[in-house]
């Protein structure tokens, strides 16, 4: 990692005496836990505050080959709805804590161990001395997150996780901590605390993947997804799209493996995913330095695009042959109302809407009722077999309509953020400038630009 690209430890609101010793008995203590939970570590690597990006990280002490094990952690180290101390009553309640997102009973999980004093996990979770301080933009004012994300879609997803943070506590979380008195307690385990425990989980859990089924490959969208849970020690290294480790799931134990050849003294990387920036600030609070984040895209509203048509639009008949052109590709289920067409910085990642967007949106009507009458198929398709991709390299090819309908949608979406490209790139060439930014506006600094630079680069080809 480039620079300052992990999400940040939590950081207690207030730390009495010496905090530095404070967090070195801390790590004395989770490592010894760690040994005595059955969690190997390699010689090779050691957990520092010197030498990472940020907080604790996993340093490579000797030159590491390709394959090698890094550390390894048993399944009952790990802190999740089958091996909290409260699993018993989860298990018997399972069915009343069914919810859209499968996290509740996780989230009482670490709401009864975080608050308990003789908690099995105590020196792990004192790996964070507070959860007061998150970087996640749902802790910052409303005010804060439509000036400085607006247009980014984060602003949007974090509203959207806070009513259904709120439903899920007040319906299902609160009823069921009131049947069991004994166990929780509202006044201690509130809807702030539920909140901050949300984010955590986002920030440092793990899910383990599905088993691949060759026989079940349409069904894999069906196929429920596993719970989150909390791995000790996996969770200390930090994020980079350029990764060096990767975790391996077995039925024993949970294994970090090296990737590729570290050398000594590097920082030791894991990945949380084909993320763009937008997504790390939303999920785990912190993004990746412009243009270290190889997985960098964002999202125009399918909706956009009719718009940008609609704007094109003379006449009435115009006009409604417009209407049912979308109509019809909302009925192929092509288009929809919260629908998004996706562009990464090599090109439109969901080709096969776009391409299909821009061919219909375009059509004349005799075309497009030649289309419909055929459902959708046309006879002879070999002209746009080469074009359908919609990488970089080809939507300068597109037909002269296509590109226009596309270009005036880019348009739109660059109108719908509060700043523009040559302001933000001012910004950050200006060292002195960049530095006296708080870490949020630096953050939404680093997506706003991300996303604005991938527009800029579709205007260009759409010339």
């Amino acid at each position: 990692m480039a620079s300052r690209a992990k999400r940040p430890k939590v950081e207690s609101a207030e730390t009495p005496g010496n905090p530095e010793q404070e967090m070195e008995e801390a790590l004395d203590r989770f490592l010894d836990w760690c040994r005595q939970s059955g969690l190997e570590l390699s010689s090779k690597v050691y957990v520092s505050k010197e030498g990472t990006v940020a907080d604790y990280g996993l340093v490579a002490k000797d030159e590491i080959e390709e394959g090698e094990l890094l550390f390894s952690i048993p399944r009952s180290a790990l802190l999740s709805q089958h091996t909290t101390t409260i699993r018993d009553l989860l298990k018997k309640e399972e069915a009343a804590l069914e919810s859209q997102s499968g996290w509740v009973p996780l989230l009482l999980s670490m709401m009864f161990e975080i608050t308990s004093t003789d908690s099995r996990w105590k020196p792990y979770l004192s790996l964070w001395p507070g959860i007061s301080t998150l970087h996640h933009p749902m802790f910052w004012s409303e005010e804060e997150r439509n000036r400085l994300l607006l247009g980014t879609g984060v602003a949007l997803a974090v509203e959207k996780d806070l009513l259904n943070i709120e439903e899920e506590y007040n319906s299902i979380v609160l009823p069921f901590m009131k049947l069991h008195p004994n166990t929780f307690d509202p006044h201690k385990h509130t809807l702030d605390l539920y909140k901050k425990l949300v984010a955590f989980i986002m920030a440092y859990s793990f899910q383990e993947p599905l088993e691949d089924d060759e026989d079940d490959d349409d069904e894999d969208e069906d196929k429920t997804p596993n719970p989150p849970m909390m791995v000790p020690m996996a969770d200390i290294l930090n994020h980079v799209a350029n990764h060096n480790a990767n975790l391996e799931f077995t039925p024993e134990c949970l294994k970090m493996v090296s990737i590729r050849k570290i050398s000594k003294g590097e920082e030791i990387f894991n990945t949380y995913g084909q993320l763009a920036n937008w997504q790390l600030l939303h999920m785990y609070g912190f993004t990746e330095p412009y243009p270290s984040n190889t997985h960098e895209a964002m999202d125009i509203r399918m909706q956009m695009m009719y718009d940008a048509a609609l704007q094109a639009v003379r006449t009435e008949q115009e006009r409604k042959l417009l209407m049912e052109k979308w109509e019809f590709l909302t009925q192929l289920e092509i288009v929809g109302e919260e629908g998004e067409f996706v562009i990464g910085q090599s090109g439109v990642l969901t080709e096969e809407e776009l391409y299909s967007t821009l061919k219909v949106l375009s059509m004349s009507m005799e075309e497009f009722e030649e289309y419909k009458a055929n459902d959708g198929w046309e006879e002879d398709e070999d002209e746009d077999d080469d074009l359908s991709s919609l990488a970089n390299a080809v939507i300068p090819k597109l037909k002269p309509a296509w590109k226009q309908l596309l270009r005036n949608t880019v348009i739109m979406r660059l109108k719908s953020y509060s700043s523009g490209l040559k302001e933000e790139e001012a910004t950050l060439a200006n060292e002195t400038t960049y530095r006296r930014l708080s870490k949020r506006e630096r953050d939404s600094l680093q997506v706003r630009y991300a996303q604005k630079m991938i527009l800029h680069r579709l205007l260009q080809l759409t010339e």
